[in-house]
């Protein structure tokens, strides 16, 4: 009897016990192609059984049923919302998602911007925030923050993770994107080095993303992980972009807590 590929998510142990966690890469999934690996994408343009059956093989790897993974649709936005169970019908729009309900997994994709795990051990209460640069700028890891507070979370107690996403060598921006960052803020000018492109920049998204978790009051750390150069283990809507391709894979990074 064969047996099945179960993916093996990379882990980071600052997320603690009791908590069922994984960055998944493109590693244990049926998709090909374009897709090849564990495309979770909905909205691709894969398969949808292939999709569908990625998604589940995350679940099992999460030790929860297939159908207790939720995620919601992302829109770049700072909203975040709060679930105890698992949607039914259209997904809700969102970019960062918090939960105290054992058995029940959480999670976001991405393809270049930062997943970024989020749990407070002592209070049971974990958290998923989908930050590209839009997302974080405008507070989505802050709102996520606040959502686990509003559940019982204690800011002191949160430890964040981000996972993989693409790194400042691999992410050149334009002259606008500077001067939106730095009409935010000034000293964002600390996250640009220069480009061999004249007026454009190189962006440290996650340099920006741990700046802010650091600055919300929470303990932070990175993978320290660039899903652009890691053609193997990551999708990348970037390099995609630079390749002509017509669509990309999404991998998903998702978090739940074990029952006591």
């Amino acid at each position: 009897m064969l047996t099945e590929t179960r993916p093996e998510p990379l882990r980071s142990r600052a997320l603690g016990s009791g908590i069922a966690h994984g960055f998944f890469t493109r590693d244990g999934g049926v998709s090909d192609g374009i897709y090849r690996g564990l495309n979770v994408g909905l909205g691709s343009a894969d398969d949808p059984e292939s999709v569908a059956e990625n998604r589940r093989r995350v679940a099992v790897s999460l030790g929860v049923e297939p159908a207790m993974l939720a995620c919601p649709h992302q829109v770049h936005s700072p909203d975040v919302i709060a679930v105890d169970a698992p949607f039914s019908g259209k997904r809700p729009k969102a970019d960062g998602i918090v939960t105290a309900t054992p058995g029940l997994a959480i999670g976001v994709l991405t393809a270049d911007c930062g997943p970024v795990l989020f749990c407070d051990a002592e209070a049971r209460i974990v958290g998923a925030a989908h930050a590209g640069w839009k997302g974080a700028l405008t507070g989505v890891l802050e709102n996520t923050i606040a959502a686990m507070e509003a559940l019982g979370a204690r800011k002191e107690h949160i430890v964040a993770v981000l996972g993989p996403a693409i790194s400042q060598a691999s992410y050149e921006v334009g002259p606008e994107f500077v001067d939106r960052l730095l009409d935010a803020a000034s000293d964002n000018d600390r996250w640009f080095v220069p480009s061999p492109r004249t007026g454009h920049a190189m962006f440290d998204l996650a340099g920006y993303i741990l700046a802010r978790l650091t600055a919300a009051g929470v303990t932070a750390s990175s993978l320290d992980l660039c899903t652009y150069g890691d053609e193997e283990r990551f999708f990348s809507y970037r390099r995609a972009s630079h390749r002509g391709e017509a669509d990309y894979g999404r991998q998903i990074s998702a978090i739940a807590l074990e029952f006591n």
